[in-house]
């Protein structure tokens, strides 16, 4: 005879059965995830000229930036970061290298389109901490440290880049595995994409030529055809026309090879995306150096008009919709919850920087480096104190953060989040700021040192809230005259409109002595 009950307890017995075993499963897999992860995924959005005022989520309210803003309410934003120059190229070798490059000549100036790779190839860099970890590497956008040479940083060369030829020692010799970039800039000659060591689209019948200085070729310059232009400069910028703008420096050859500037947003989004896609089986670093909003501002079509700032805020969106394409790509991918994002800026905020796109004049009230002193290429807060966001699901905390810090201390801090042991001679200005990131309260730098102004260049130090301008750094922040040392403290006045030097004559001499001994000590990391 049937027995129900029997039959129901024996079925609930093999369920119980079934579902212990379930969660055991379950929970082995758990364990065995978190006793061995993967590795998270890193990517660093370096953008051009970005001012601290420039965003939605840092006050902006002339432009619209949507996923940022985004990217700020899901991580951690930073209101006392900076970068380690007040202008691109040296910026940029202090990023890589995790060293001030205002302690060697030869990446502490803005260099040309003609310039060698000024980065020794020897040199322990960001990528190569990845390389190390098994990850793979890609480097996207604005090159801007040069390409060829002898491979010493350009110490001893003084060859210029033969763009003909392979265009190597360059971003393959540091450590990435794939590059797709800007030589230079957009308002300099070369205008052409390089792929890994090559040009582009390059044409062996249409050989590249480059010359800073002296005209080269017969091709129309700016100031002598202002009439064929669609942008016309400022000052400067008046060389060689490409695509209705003339630029700095002069080239000649490469036709089938040469951009349009109103597609460059999409062609090195697309890089990036394809790179993130590309890899999504193993761990990698993506450095995503934006062009935008780098002079000239030509944006796409679908965006030029759209903001309250003008041209340079119509950039400023185009380069928002660049960061969502990115963010979607993490997303569609399922890599969100496993990758740190940073997005920041080379250096402060400017506006009339060599074009007539009504920078100059601009009269929506928008600041671009918010309430902060001074603009790009200035020591003032405005030059060098950037928008900062990091984000990591599960790692970084939500919210925002008055911990001070630098984009040359990704060098240490990548090396901890991916367990690797720095060479006793690499990153000497980097300080490990992951507990920053994660939120500690802790201080992590005690100090900063700001340069601008070419090699040796301008410096000043900043020290918990003081921040000291040497001679050199107040003549370079006041741009004429003077030479008298400038003192501010920063918590009571972050516009910088008291000098306090005079009556804080002690605290002068200290930090000034602080900063000889960095200067000439070699490293400024314990």
């Amino acid at each position: 005879m049937f027995d129900r009950h029997s039959y129901k307890s024996r079925w609930r017995a093999r369920c119980s059965a079934t579902m212990v075993l379930a969660i055991t499963i379950l929970a082995c897999a758990n364990r065995a995830a978190a006793a061995d992860p993967r590795p998270p995924n890193v990517v660093v959005i370096l953008a051009d000229d970005v001012g601290y005022g420039d965003l939605g989520c840092y006050g902006a309210t002339k432009v619209s930036t949507p996923n940022l803003d985004r990217l700020a309410r899901e991580g951690l934003r930073f209101t006392d970061a900076h970068s380690p120059s007040a202008v691109c190229t040296p910026t940029r070798f202090a990023l890589l290298t995790g060293q001030y490059a205002w302690r060697q000549p030869t990446g502490a100036g803005i260099l040309s389109g003609e310039a060698p790779l000024c980065i020794a190839t020897t040199q322990y860099t960001l990528p190569r901490v990845f390389k190390a970890a098994g990850y793979a590497t890609g480097a996207v956008g604005k090159w801007h440290l040069g390409l060829g040479g002898d491979g010493q940083g350009g110490a001893a060369s003084k060859a210029k880049t033969d763009y003909n030829a392979s265009l190597r020692p360059g971003p393959l010799e540091l450590g990435f595995d794939y590059f797709f970039g800007v030589p230079a800039t957009g308002d300099r000659t070369p205008c052409v994409y390089v792929r890994n060591h090559a040009v582009v689209g390059y044409d062996a019948n249409d050989p590249i030529a480059v010359r800073y200085g002296q005209p080269i070729g017969d091709e129309p310059t700016g100031k002598d055809h202002p009439e064929l232009l669609k942008v016309k400069p400022s000052h400067g910028h008046d060389n060689t026309i490409v695509n209705g703008i003339s630029r700095i420096g002069y080239m000649s050859g490469g036709k089938a090879a040469r951009w349009i500037d109103e597609d460059m947003a999409d062609v090195l989004s697309r890089e990036a995306v394809q790179f993130i896609e590309a890899h999504r089986q193993q761990p990698f670093f993506l450095y995503f150096s934006t062009h935008d909003i780098h002079v000239p501002r030509v944006p796409h079509p679908r965006f030029a008009g759209r903001s309250a700032h003008g041209t340079r805020g119509d950039v400023i969106q185009q380069l928002d919709a660049t960061v969502g394409e990115v963010l979607a790509a993490l997303d569609r991918t399922e890599l969100a919850n496993n990758t740190l994002v940073i997005f920041t800026s080379d250096n402060g905020g400017v506006l009339d920087d060599g074009y007539q796109d009504g920078s100059g004049n601009d009269a929506s009230g928008h600041r671009p480096n918010g309430a902060l002193r001074g603009f790009k290429g200035s020591l003032f807060e405005g030059g060098h104190r950037v928008p900062f966001i990091s984000r990591w699901p599960g790692q970084v905390p939500v919210g925002e953060s008055d911990q001070l810090i630098c984009h040359v201390d990704l060098l240490a801090t990548c090396a901890a989040i991916v367990g690797q042991a720095l060479p006793k001679d690499a990153g000497v200005d980097s300080f490990n700021v992951l507990p920053a990131l994660k939120g500690e309260k802790s201080q992590v730098r005690d100090h900063l040192v700001h340069h601008s102004g070419g090699y040796p260049g301008a410096l000043s130090i900043r020290q918990g809230p003081w921040k000291l301008l040497d001679a050199g750094g107040a003549r370079y922040a006041n741009r004429a005259g003077g030479g008298a040392q400038l003192l501010f403290q920063l918590d009571a006045d972050p516009a910088e409109e008291h000098d306090l030097a005079a009556e804080q004559s002690e605290r002068v001499k200290e930090l000034a002595k602080r900063l000889a001994a960095i200067r000439q000590g070699g490293r400024s990391r314990p």
